[in-house]
């Protein structure tokens, strides 16, 4: 066992629950720490259920391709844990962040004090101590509550769309999940908001008037669309026409111009060439990603075209369906799923998007947790949702299983690995391609 990974384990066992929202433990090892929440580059807050990542990811492609130095903090990691913190422009490396868990589990002394919050609190120390002009601060769960919480006047503040998810902690409607995810607001901070639900769009309008944040609404205060093969922004500054971003997906246009929109009110949007620079050069692993080569590849028929998502709720999964379906309509193949997911995910929620898409789904188990969902069990609930499903041991075992069974099609399948991200990290760490 590494020493990253043997920090990491003690500090799990420091609060007997994962997940426990509060405030009170991160204030009491942060002032422990001498308050580095108050030494912090200027903040952009961001949170939101799904998009959040891909925004954020713009937002540092767009920063760095204007030569600034920025820090990110993101969560959760797909294969180490460091990718979590990135300090101007470079992933933490272990010695430093052995270094800022051994002086937080010092400061800590042994209090209750959950995973994330303690690890958080390493992340903003180490964030504190290194210059950057701008830090992207991505909420963990929630935002009311969530152990990020703690800045006091961000730049701005950044919510992406909803949908339901972590319903156990948030709340059983999309109105209090919208609550909780606007938790963020602060007075005179602006508020960028993307599309939402009529219900969380109301409810994030209402604690924005409360808080006193100015509102920015994708659609009325800005927008963007596809035109030609390329990206037009507008808002009351006028028309941007950008390079196409390089992320799949027509919901990426939505995150391009939150990630814009977001710059622009914070005071740090580049010009036009930089913006461009950055939507082409952006880089978000297991989103939509394309794997063109590598070991799992090879487990394929020739000429598969393999894709890997993280995406785990029916949010997302509407947005990665109309994806498969768009380059359905360009380049047709009999399209199958493999999936795996946690159990405290909806899965036929999940599924359902793709009832008239995929041939079949390879339901497989979750090897690096053991909160994932039996893979008979999930095969039931993509069944449930319309679908036809199989369940599998293995990763191995669901894609040669897709080999054989594409073989009676004669083309080439198209295969899409989604459903966690955990199984997302799987999937790059056996393919060798770890986020860098």
């Amino acid at each position: 066992m590494d020493q990253v990974t043997a920090i990491l384990d003690r500090l799990l066992a420091l609060h007997p629950r994962e997940i426990d929202l509060s405030l009170g433990r991160m204030e009491r090892l942060l002032a422990a720490l001498g308050r580095p929440q108050d030494r912090l580059p200027p903040v952009i807050h961001i949170a939101g259920t799904n998009g959040k990542g891909s925004t954020t990811a713009f937002m540092r492609s767009i920063l760095e391709a204007s030569g600034l130095r920025v820090h990110v903090y993101t969560s959760p990691h797909l294969v180490a844990f460091n990718e979590r913190i990135r300090l101007a422009g470079r992933l933490v490396t272990d010695a430093r962040l052995i270094e800022a868990l051994d002086v937080c589990e010092q400061a800590n002394a042994g209090a209750e004090i959950t995973f994330f919050e303690v690890t958080t609190a390493a992340a903003l120390l180490l964030f504190a101590e290194e210059p950057a002009d701008v830090l992207l601060l991505e909420v963990g769960l929630g935002g009311r509550l969530d152990a990020t919480n703690v800045v006091d006047a961000p730049l701005a503040a950044t919510i992406t769309p909803l949908s339901m998810d972590h319903e156990r902690y948030l709340g059983e409607t999309l109105e209090a999940i919208a609550v909780e995810k606007a938790g963020i607001l602060k007075p005179g901070c602006p508020a960028v908001i993307a599309p939402q639900p009529d219900e969380a769009m109301a409810a994030i309008g209402r604690v924005a008037r409360e808080r006193g944040a100015r509102p920015l609404v994708f659609g009325e205060d800005f927008t963007a669309w596809e035109e030609n093969g390329r990206l037009v922004y507008q808002d009351d500054s006028g028309l941007l026409d950008l390079p196409h971003p390089r992320l799949f997906g027509r919901h990426q246009i939505v995150n391009a111009a939150m990630a814009i929109a977001s710059l622009r009110a914070a005071g740090r949007l580049p010009d036009a060439e930089a913006i461009g620079r950055g939507l082409v050069g952006v880089d978000w692993p297991g989103r939509m990603q394309p794997l063109r080569q590598g070991p799992l590849l090879e487990l394929c028929a020739p000429g598969t075209e393999l894709w890997l998502d993280g995406g785990h709720n029916p949010g997302a999964a509407v947005a990665i369906a109309e994806v498969m379906g768009e380059q359905e309509e360009r380049y047709p193949r009999p399209f199958y799923i493999v999936a795996g997911m946690l159990k405290t995910k909806d899965p036929v929620g999940f599924f359902r998007p793709f009832a008239d898409l995929a041939r079949e789904v390879a339901c497989v188990p979750l090897t690096t947790t053991d909160a994932g969902r039996d893979p008979e069990c999930l095969a039931g609930s993509a069944r449930e949702a319309g679908l036809t499903a199989s369940a599998f041991t293995s990763l191995t075992a669901a894609l040669e299983h897709v080999r054989k069974a594409s073989a009676r099609d004669g083309v080439p399948p198209r295969v899409l690995v989604c459903g966690s991200l955990y199984l997302a990290g799987e999937v790059l760490a056996r393919n060798g391609m770890k986020p860098v």
